[in-house]
């Protein structure tokens, strides 16, 4: 699986896009802004996206996926638990200064460990609640995709309405810190890391010998 990592938006914010080599197919996930942007890439690449997820609905993560969703008129797929913060995207949008045309349909949604496919490759849905109730991460044989949950050196924010520390510790060490040490991890904001640097070096994470 090839991964495509484009930084949109004020808050900038990883969209990524994972494509199949052969098949061309592709999933979006974090569309949340430039939608004109991400368009005009995917075009230019020749790919044919076949569905969008979003790993939470916070107003950066969200903002343009109706645009996206309409253009090529694809599903769109959340945690259940993240319905109430994306019904509030409009109103998150004003208070950041965003403009939200139109809150995106949702075909489907997820829970914990549901499975989703993209030309025969898995993508397996982890729920990290703790920075919002419906977070997830999204395990792919080309890495995990963890939003706003897991940073290089850090971890997602929890004085959000919906966050909880508490939550957001237990998911990252008893879902994700005990998946294999070599995992790309692909993040919301900033670089990539893996599962073994975040549990060697990550403050927030760390685990006595």
């Amino acid at each position: 699986m090839t991964v495509y990592t484009i930084t949109v938006g004020s808050f900038a914010m990883n969209c990524y896009i994972l494509s199949h080599p052969t098949s061309a197919e592709a999933v979006l996930i974090d569309p949340g802004a430039e939608a004109r942007r991400l368009i005009d890439f995917i075009a230019e690449k020749k790919l044919m996206p076949k569905f969008i997820i979003n790993t939470h609905c916070h107003i950066d993560h969200t903002a343009e996926v109706s645009v996206i969703q309409h253009y090529f008129n694809i599903p769109f797929y959340i945690h259940k638990s993240e319905k109430k913060m994306l019904d509030s995207i409009k109103e998150q949008g004003k208070y950041f200064g965003i403009t939200v045309v139109e809150i995106p349909a949702v075909t489907r949604f997820l829970e914990d460990e549901d499975t989703l496919e993209l030309s025969g490759e898995e993508l397996k849905i982890i729920h990290t609640p703790g920075h919002s109730p419906g977070g997830i991460a999204i395990k792919t044989s080309a890495g995990l995709f963890v939003g706003d949950t897991l940073f290089r050196d850090s971890i997602g924010r929890t004085d959000l309405p919906g966050g909880s520390y508490e939550d957001l510790i237990e998911a990252i060490k008893e879902k994700l810190l005990t998946l294999d040490d070599t995992l790309p991890v692909y993040p919301g904001h900033g670089p990539a890391t893996t599962i073994a640097r975040e549990r060697q070096m990550n403050p927030f994470l760390s685990i006595p010998s």
